[in-house]
């Protein structure tokens, strides 16, 4: 078990007073069996007039801030303390029927599943590429499949921080060789979904141990060692659903297979849905001048877990 806090710093600014839309965040973390929330705080400057909390239909916890005034500054600031219970080398007790691949998710399954099977991307060099990680025997062990196909994008795609939003296309990803954790997020997600296997999205933080604990955004910040990126950022990855086992995740971009030092924030069919934080503001489009992503991920030590006198606080 680890004992993790994540700081997830955004400020925006603007050259002169905006008003400011609705903003929507996508901070908290998904409470699960291996993970725990200890201790939560978010600080919203300037205050908002109002702050509420709702469950979307993928069941993550979303904040709605609505505000009031004007402002040439706007930061959101978030910081949570959590216990991570890692699986691992994890030996997924997966059903019989399953284990190998081709099979097909049983009638109770499978409408739960329709939205998660379904290409967002459809293409023809998408299922080409998925089809190289299946044995020419015709059947092929199901986990070795998505490892193989894990530790392929980690061996022949290179990474690269993008300061562009949304994602490549999974053609563009192939094409180029190269994208950030989001871009080969959606590959792997399409290519599976291309071999009928039900998958999602998921963003959320990594913890990267023995790096500097200072981060930025896609715009820059130092590579973490051990072969490992995408701290310093929000962070992306994909599960695909495996009948015994469940939602199993995968992270191509460190062939990470499992929840080693992966925090799940928030699941859905299409990154669109799991933006980290959104918003508008009302002002000229010029008045705009950046934003700033600051993202740390620390460890502490079992000894300075939060006393009884120190209530955990929650959002």
């Amino acid at each position: 078990m680890s004992l993790l806090t994540v700081r997830h710093l955004t400020v925006y600014r603007y050259s002169k007073p905006v008003g400011l839309g609705e903003h929507r965040m996508m901070f908290r973390p998904r409470e699960s069996h291996d993970l725990k929330l200890l201790k939560t705080k978010l600080e919203i400057t300037p205050a908002p007039t109002s702050l509420r909390w709702l469950h979307d239909v993928f069941d993550n916890s979303v904040a709605v801030a609505t505000f009031d005034g004007s402002t040439s500054e706007l930061r959101f600031d978030s910081t949570v303390t959590l216990e991570h219970v890692e699986t691992t080398l994890p030996d997924y007790p997966l059903e019989e029927y399953s284990k190998t691949y081709p099979f097909r998710y049983s009638e109770d399954e499978l409408p739960n599943l329709g939205r998660a099977l379904v290409h967002h991307y459809p293409s023809d060099d998408v299922r080409r590429w998925a089809h190289q990680f299946l044995d020419s025997s015709g059947t092929t062990e199901t986990m070795s499949l998505l490892r193989s196909m894990t530790l392929g994008i980690k061996r022949d795609f290179l990474y690269t921080r993008r300061s562009e939003k949304g994602v490549q296309s999974p053609t563009e990803t192939l094409e180029s060789r190269r994208g950030s954790c989001r871009d080969f997020a959606v590959l792997m997600m399409e290519a599976v979904r291309s071999l009928g296997l039900a998958a999602r999205f998921v963003s959320g933080y990594i913890f990267v141990p023995h790096t500097d604990e200072r981060g930025k955004n896609d715009e820059g910040g130092k590579v973490p060692a051990r072969g490992a990126v995408g701290g310093g950022a929000t962070h992306a990855w994909m599960q695909a659903y495996l009948p015994g086992a469940g939602w199993i995740d995968f992270d191509p971009t460190n062939s990470i297979i499992g929840n080693r030092n992966l925090i799940r924030v928030a699941v859905a069919w299409d990154p669109q849905q799991v933006l980290p934080l959104w918003g508008t503001f009302v002002g000229a489009p010029s008045s705009f001048v950046g934003m700033e992503v600051t993202v740390s991920v620390t460890e502490k030590s079992p000894k300075s877990e939060i006393s009884p006198t120190d209530q955990p606080k929650f959002w």
